[in-house]
């Protein structure tokens, strides 16, 4: 290596140390399925904590069980260059997401100690507690519990649907941490991660800068019908809280229309009560999920909703009840982060555009608290949150290379 521009990962071993973890919760798909603290979250968990014990890395877990892996600079005083995501999945997720941000993280750290590389600053590893939120609402709790806009309480006393709380959980597991959450110095904060769209793809580049994540709001929606025998009861005096339900749900895809190209519209989780073959929906919960780059218009997307449910409601004459149970407004990232993405991307060689992110990430909440920039690498047709979810190994390795001389820019090599 003759200077630190020459300096790559090793995407063999990057690729390799996917594949192993995910064995663990591993699908007859190909997938994983690793729900946030369970048993098969905890193996997880432990085996990235003893890939860091043999990188010699100082770990240290908080009272929301993030998981904090930090190599040492040569000024402790420095507050460290940080980088991550999560390991948790969804049911049927992939290999990749925030799986990927996590352990190029440490792959970019077993690169310096390969090359013997010391930093000004530490660099710091982290994956965060339930960012998916497929088991526990609200969704990137662990990053919003750390950034403050999450109470710790709130999140403890989060429940799944079998009434096991988030707290309980964290202790089941081993992961209740002691520190309190917040109180973790971060400098800059860099997360890579698979696109979850086919944009990059269908435009045939390696690296995608994102230079801002899409608002989101997620809702918890619930009609009140009346149950009844399926066969007595006439069609036209029915309370059929299901097809109720189905009018709500054909809307808010008819919303994401109507806000083309930018608006997102999806209902994704539904419990239809008593859930008896013979009888008439009582009662129907589902979800509600819209996104929007611009402020103004997702809340614009969010009025329509409104205004349609409350017609519904009016018309069939029953109760509809819609709760607001996240909200993450359009996030623009750090501009020097930005830059320094960009400029990494180009001395590598690599083809990059801007995508805007239409996904959630802990990058968001990270923003809050320090410099904060994420790099994006395609994925096979644009798919994710799915088992088939793939990436090809040469964008893997790009996208830790651009991670690797991002992370370098802020954490400064030490000159021998």
């Amino acid at each position: 290596m003759n200077s630190i521009l020459d300096l790559r990962v090793r995407g063999d071993r990057l690729g390799n140390a996917l594949l192993d973890l995910a064995k663990i919760g591993g699908t007859p798909k190909g997938g994983v399925c690793r729900l946030a603290l369970t048993d098969l979250d905890q193996q997880g968990r432990q085996w990235v904590i003893e890939r860091a014990r043999r990188l010699g890395l100082d770990i240290s877990t908080d009272q929301i069980g993030n998981t904090f892996m930090r190599r040492l600079g040569k000024n402790p005083k420095l507050a460290p260059i940080m980088t991550g995501s999560h390991i948790d999945t969804q049911p049927t997720g992939g290999k990749y997401d925030g799986n990927y941000g996590v352990l190029a993280g440490l792959e970019v750290i077993e690169t310096l100690n390969d090359h013997g590389i010391e930093t000004e600053a530490p660099i710091e590893v982290v994956f965060w507690t339930n960012e998916e939120g497929s088991r526990f609402t609200p969704v990137m709790m662990g990053s919003g519990v750390f950034a403050g806009v999450i109470g710790l309480e709130q999140a403890y006393a989060a429940t799944d649907i079998d009434g096991k709380n988030v707290k309980d959980e964290l202790l089941r597991i081993g992961f209740l941490g002691e520190e309190k959450p917040g109180d973790h110095p971060c400098g800059a904060y860099f997360e890579t991660h698979i696109e979850q769209g086919p944009v990059l793809e269908n435009k045939d580049k390696v690296i995608g800068v994102v230079p801002a994540v899409m608002g989101l709001r997620w809702f918890d929606c619930t009609v009140h019908g009346f149950e009844a025998h399926a066969g007595p009861t006439p069609m036209d005096i029915r309370v059929d809280a299901l097809q109720i339900a189905l009018k709500i749900m054909q809307k808010v895809v008819g919303i994401a229309h109507e806000f083309a190209p930018h608006g997102r519209g999806t209902v994704g989780m539904v419990q239809v009560f008593p859930n008896s073959r013979n009888v008439i929906p009582g009662q129907v919960q589902f979800s509600i999920d819209i996104r929007h780059p611009d402020s103004s218009t997702l809340d614009q997307m969010t009025a329509t909703l409104n205004k349609y449910i409350q017609e519904v409601s009016k018309e069939k004459q029953v109760a509809i009840d819609l709760k607001e149970v996240s909200y993450f407004p359009p996030c623009n990232f750090d501009d020097q982060c930005i830059e320094v993405i960009r400029k990494s991307a180009s001395e590598l060689g690599y083809s990059q555009m801007d995508v805007v992110s239409g996904a959630g990430h802990d990058a968001i909440y990270m923003k809050r608290l320090a410099p904060t920039g994420m790099i994006f690498i395609p994925c096979k047709d644009g798919v994710s949150h799915n088992e088939i979810e793939d990436a090809k190994a040469e964008h893997i390795e790009a996208g830790a290379n651009v991670l690797l001389h991002s992370m370098l820019a802020f954490a400064k090599p030490v000159k021998n």
